[in-house]
């Protein structure tokens, strides 16, 4: 077989056979490849639309509401648009699509959408807002206290003098009005300090709202944050955006620097203007928010990598916390320890004093990429492996946590017999534990989970796909 043929048999089977929904439509504006995505997401088989006009395919369409035709007439691509509608099958579906014209010697020849369906992530963006509006109604109709308080300064262990300094500086943080922005490790306890400002300061009486910038598409995040007017896009509500909701307390953004940098300036203006607008709104609606920002990244490699804007960051690093990863305060383990064998004895209705020494050893060689928040997960995982009547947990009770104690390398018990597999199997087995265990560790964060294995992001997903 020809490289030229081998290429182009590669190319169609990965338009044919990838996630992601793929639609073509030529000059004629008949369908030239639909895959087989597109098809699930739309609710048709592909020989209903190859060959014919797309405007017979989908007669709701017409020349201006189809943004494969508006691409192809205007020339001029549409990046990441939102769009919620009903497909073949009667459901509702909300896409994230980009649509792309063709080009040929200067002249557009076609059309091609990419589309992704993020129907579950809507639902989960819209019942965050439904619960915080509840939440916000609740308080008005009661009048009581709107938060119960879950974090304060009171839950922060520790009395190492790096961690001392930063909780030294978020107490005095929590008498001012001014952006936070604090920089810690995954499981160093960011939202922890967060809280602690909030519960501490003017606003403790107002509403404390926290979101994840990397867990939702940005087309959709920009919607929780700043609502949308009905209209805005197609399938769109009026709603509240979590600005609006924690109007008068507190925002906190965990992972800012996940967030694309055309949503970090319309948030940067927000910050500096006092007013946010709803998508396909066109009123100005004031906002007093206090803003908390996290990154679990040091904002100067954020800075240097082009994933924080450098005007948004001296925005919000007014006050700059920085929280010490465990390791760097090997110190405050046995504090720690004792603290969380103190709340799993009354959880579990166990009776441990303490860790056995080997334990502690290990533990002290030990780098903790999942820092305070790993440490919890292996004492509560351990304590689940004693007796109520054990007084102290050993090295064979920390098993379910898979902890590895550093330089100890990793066995194989064969118990004198030869493995009936391969070694190519065997290996890829043992790869795949060691993915999972990251994958854990690290709360399923692909990017966080990529730079501890030291491979890149596409990878790691090309690794979990073949799992």
């Amino acid at each position: 077989m020809k490289k030229a043929d081998l290429n182009e048999l590669l190319v169609q089977n990965i338009l044919r056979h990838g996630n992601i929904g793929i639609h073509v439509i030529d000059k004629e504006r008949k369908t030239i490849v639909y895959n087989e995505a597109m098809a699930e997401l739309e609710g048709l088989e592909i020989f209903q639309v190859m060959d014919r006009d797309i405007l017979d395919i989908f007669p709701s369409l017409n020349e201006y509401t189809s943004t494969l035709i508006k691409v192809m007439n205007s020339g001029e691509p549409i990046i990441n648009s939102t769009q919620t509608y009903f497909n073949y099958r009667g459901h509702s579906i909300t896409t994230i699509s980009s649509t792309l014209p063709l080009i040929s010697d200067g002249h557009v020849i076609g059309a091609m959408e990419i589309a992704q369906d993020v129907t579950n992530l809507r639902k989960l963006s819209d019942q965050l807002l439904e619960l915080q509006q509840e939440l916000k109604q609740t308080k008005q109709e009661t009048k009581k206290t709107p938060q119960i308080r879950k974090y304060n300064f009171t839950s922060i262990i520790g009395n190492n003098r790096s961690l001392s300094i930063a909780k030294e500086i978020a107490e005095r943080a929590s008498e001012t009005a001014s952006s936070v922005l604090i920089f810690g490790e995954t499981g160093t306890g960011k939202e922890m300090f967060a809280q602690s400002i909030h519960n501490h300061g003017v606003r403790k009486g107002n509403t404390f709202i926290a979101q994840n910038c990397a867990a939702i598409p940005d087309s959709l995040l920009e919607g929780i944050l700043f609502g949308t007017e009905k209209g805005g896009f197609t399938g769109a509500i009026e709603r509240e955006g979590i600005f609006e909701q924690a109007n008068g307390g507190t925002l906190l953004l965990d992972e800012i620097n996940s967030m694309s940098l055309p949503l970090q300036a319309k948030l940067l203006r927000v910050l500096q203007e006092g007013y946010i607008r709803r998508i396909g709104g066109i009123r100005d609606i004031p906002v007093d928010v206090r803003i908390i920002a996290t990154t679990n990244e040091d904002p100067k490699v954020s800075l240097e990598n082009g994933t924080l804007r450098r005007d948004l960051y001296y925005r919000l690093s007014v006050i700059n916390i920085h929280i010490p990863p465990l390791r760097d305060r090997l110190d405050d383990l046995k504090l720690l320890i004792k603290f969380f064998i103190q709340k799993y004895n009354e959880l579990l209705n166990k009776n441990i004093d303490k860790v056995s020494e080997e334990v502690m050893e290990d533990f002290r060689n030990y780098s903790w990429p999942g820092n305070i928040r790993e440490l919890e997960n292996f004492i509560e995982g351990a304590m689940n492996m004693v007796s109520s009547r054990d007084k102290v947990l050993n090295r064979e009770n920390f098993i379910t946590s898979s902890f590895i104690p550093k330089g100890k390398p990793l066995t194989a018990n064969l118990s004198g017999r030869l493995p009936e597999e391969t070694l190519p199997e065997i290996l890829e087995d043992v790869e795949r534990s060691i993915i999972q265990e990251i994958m854990k560790r690290y709360d399923h964060n692909i990017s966080n989970t990529a730079r501890h294995l030291g491979i890149k992001r596409q990878t790691l997903q090309y690794k979990l796909r073949k799992d």
